[in-house]
């Protein structure tokens, strides 16, 4: 995991099952497509489905949705390792969810290192199984900066 925290941007977020990770994301998800910022989803399982079944009960117009499910909802990081790559040498500003158990995380953002080591314009977004992380929670949070709510995101405030 990047511990330094001067080079890409790094947030947490904490879910309870897959269709509250889209809740949490999905707002910060639509404004950021309305900045035409590149948003790559890094998935342990596929959402897909779910992400369909999320959007139809949503007010979203259709052309909205289309655009959200655009963002490929599916486990395939090989593929999406070589887009993050690509866009950041494009310049462009680009934000990853790590979504996953703990390895997952680790072993994900190793790879976004390997992928992109030194870039600025990215930020990271690591989600976490609330049930998994547990009692762990605050020493989880002490890597971070910010956390992503529903509302945004927020600065963590220490205790």
């Amino acid at each position: 995991m990047n511990n330094d925290k001067n080079t890409k941007e790094k947030i947490c977020a904490f879910y309870a099952s897959d269709y509250h990770f889209e809740m949490i994301s999905l707002p910060f998800i639509d404004k950021k497509i309305d900045n035409k910022d590149e948003i790559i989803i890094l998935t342990e399982n596929n959402l897909e489905e779910s992400m369909k079944t999320l959007l139809a009960k949503t007010n979203f117009k259709k052309d909205r949705a289309e655009k959200i499910l655009e963002l490929n909802w599916k486990n395939d990081d090989v593929e999406k390792l070589k887009t993050i790559q690509n866009k950041v040498e494009e310049e462009k500003e680009v934000i990853v969810f790590v979504k996953g158990n703990e390895k997952y995380i680790r072993n994900t953002n190793q790879n976004i290192e390997k992928f992109v080591p030194r870039e600025k314009h990215i930020k990271i977004i690591d989600c976490y199984d609330m049930e998994e992380v547990g009692e762990n929670l605050d020493e989880v949070m002490d890597k971070y900066h910010k956390i992503l709510r529903i509302t945004g995101e927020k600065q963590i405030e220490k205790l």
